[in-house]
């Protein structure tokens, strides 16, 4: 049994980004892969951002409509909602580790979603937070991060932990 990846805003929107030659393809591999296994899993936060993303922030955006419909679509992966456990969660990270707020919040979804693996931009490429180990979507392969972070399993621990992230210890480059 393969573990559920999280996905962030960024993945989204390259997806939908018939301009952006290099990261599309890779992105739509990531999407469309996670669809096919049903392991895709993402938050209200991450599909809010998307919408704004997709019809304000890029150039040339797209139509609301299609905006949307994309979005609709992403509902069957049953987003995190940002309810009282995802932001008790939250706390802890952002104390624990120093992350920004919105970036806790990403990681606070994944954890709660059992995700061993984080796929974002946004965060440095292989620091592990808890049970989940972040990864730049663009620098790891879909075959490669489904077989490496397939069956990772949720480390919880009663302690918490101090200090910053450390590195996955010798994943492939």
């Amino acid at each position: 049994m393969t573990a559920p990846v999280f996905v962030d805003t960024n993945v989204f929107v390259y997806a939908r980004q018939a301009n952006e030659r290099s990261r599309q393809p890779i992105a739509a591999e990531w999407v469309e892969r996670l669809w096919r296994d049903e392991t895709g899993r993402t938050s209200m936060q991450v599909l809010s951002e998307c919408y704004v993303t997709l019809t304000r922030k890029i150039k040339p955006a797209l139509a609301r409509e299609q905006a949307w419909e994309h979005l609709r679509g992403l509902l069957t992966w049953d987003p995190q909602p940002t309810d009282a456990e995802l932001l008790m969660r939250a706390r802890e990270i952002e104390d624990r580790y120093g992350l920004s707020w919105w970036d806790s919040l990403i990681v606070g979804a994944a954890e709660l979603q059992d995700c061993a693996l984080l796929l974002t931009e946004d965060l440095q490429d292989r620091a592990v937070y808890g049970g989940v180990t972040v990864r730049n979507p663009f620098s790891l392969r879909v075959a490669e991060g489904i077989a490496t972070y397939g069956n990772a399993p949720r480390t919880v621990s009663r302690h918490p932990l101090r200090g910053r992230p450390r590195r996955a210890a010798a994943l492939p480059a």
